[in-house]
C-alpha cells in the first residue's frame, strides 16, 4: 500500500482543541488496499481530532452506501452502512499499534495517517452475510430464489413422516411407561 497523502493529518501546527476533517471515500481509495469486494462505494467519513497537551483523541465516523452482490441470489444491491471508531493517540519511544483503541507514536512524529483506520472501519461495518432486502421481505423475484424454494424440504412431508411412525417404536415406548 502506498502512502495516501490526503489522509495525513499534520497535528504539530494545530492548536489545542477539536479539529474536524471530512473525506469522501470511493472505489479509488480501496484500490490502494487491493480490496475489490465493492461494485461501487460512496461513503462520507468525518474525523474529529481533539488535541490535548500530552495526547490526542481521534473519533472517526462514517455513513454511506456500498454496492455489493447478494450472497444468496448474486443480485447487486445498495447496502447502507455506518460506524464509529474511537482512538487515543499517545507519544512514546517507538511506534506501537497493537492495541486497537490506542496508538503510540514516536516523540518526533508530526503527522498521523488515518487511511488504514478508515479502511478497517468501513470494511468491518459490512455484515458477513449480505442478503438483498428484497429476499428478506419477499419482494425480490429471481430464478435462484424460485429454485431454492422448489428444492427446500416441504412442511407437508415432515408432517406426513410424523404420522407414519413405525409401530415397533410404539411398542418400545410402552416398555418405558410400563415400569
Amino acid at each position: 500500500m502506498k502512502t495516501l497523502n490526503e489522509y495525513l493529518i499534520p497535528f504539530i501546527g494545530l492548536k489545542l482543541g477539536k479539529h474536524q476533517f471530512e473525506y469522501e471515500i470511493d472505489n479509488k481509495f480501496f484500490d490502494n488496499f487491493s480490496y475489490h469486494d465493492f461494485e461501487q462505494c460512496n461513503v462520507k467519513v468525518n474525523v474529529v481530532l481533539e488535541k490535548k497537551t500530552t495526547f490526542m483523541e481521534l473519533t472517526l465516523k462514517h455513513k454511506g452506501t456500498v454496492t455489493i452482490p447478494c450472497d444468496l441470489t448474486n443480485e447487486i444491491f445498495d447496502l447502507p452502512i455506518k460506524g464509529k471508531i474511537k482512538l487515543v493517540v499517545k507519544f512514546g519511544d517507538e511506534y506501537n499499534d497493537e492495541n486497537e483503541e490506542m496508538l503510540v507514536l514516536p516523540h518526533g512524529e508530526y503527522q498521523l495517517n488515518v487511511a488504514q483506520y478508515i479502511y478497517e472501519m468501513i470494511v468491518l461495518s459490512i455484515p458477513q452475510k449480505r442478503i438483498h432486502p428484497g429476499v428478506k421481505d419477499g419482494t425480490l423475484q429471481n430464478g435462484v430464489l424460485e429454485k431454492l424454494s422448489e428444492l427446500s424440504v416441504k412442511k407437508q412431508k415432515t408432517e406426513e413422516q410424523k404420522n407414519n411412525i413405525d409401530p415397533r417404536w410404539d411398542k418400545l415406548k410402552q416398555l418405558l411407561t410400563d415400569k
